[in-house]
């Protein structure tokens, strides 16, 4: 788990959104209002729900673009049980939270990377096709 994840306001820009995206390195951004978690914004959801749409990007917040209603784990959930959502709800990240308050976020690549087992997901001995 990665403690303190990036997040922003409901109300926040879209603008700002993709600009922390692209200086952090990341694909997603957890929404929050008043410290509770209300959504996740990823730099898919710009493409599909604001620039396919024509969306004025300026004015567009995060709140008319993000994926609301976000499945999460607690911070006492197996590593199993988080691998077991990600793949039934087709996500790459899951939001910790506890008490209704956001502390952390895992990845596909957090559970991954601590099996045994060299697969695809992780890197180890894998080597792309030369195209």
């Amino acid at each position: 788990m990665k403690p303190e994840p990036i997040t922003l306001p409901l109300d926040a820009p879209l603008t700002e959104a993709a600009r922390l995206m692209r200086d952090q390195e990341i694909g997603g951004v957890l929404i929050t209002q008043d410290g509770m978690l209300c959504g996740l914004l990823t730099d898919r959801d710009i493409v599909v729900r604001a620039v396919a749409e024509g969306r004025d990007l300026t004015g567009t917040r995060l709140a008319d673009v993000c994926s609301a209603g976000i499945v999460t784990v607690g911070p006492d959930d197996g590593t199993d049980t988080a691998l077991r959502l990600m793949l039934d709800r087709a996500v790459r990240r899951l939001p910790v939270v506890e008490d209704g308050r956001l502390v952390g976020v895992v990845s596909i690549g957090d559970l991954t990377s601590d099996r045994d087992e060299p697969t695809a997901l992780t890197g180890a001995g894998w080597i792309p096709p030369k195209l």
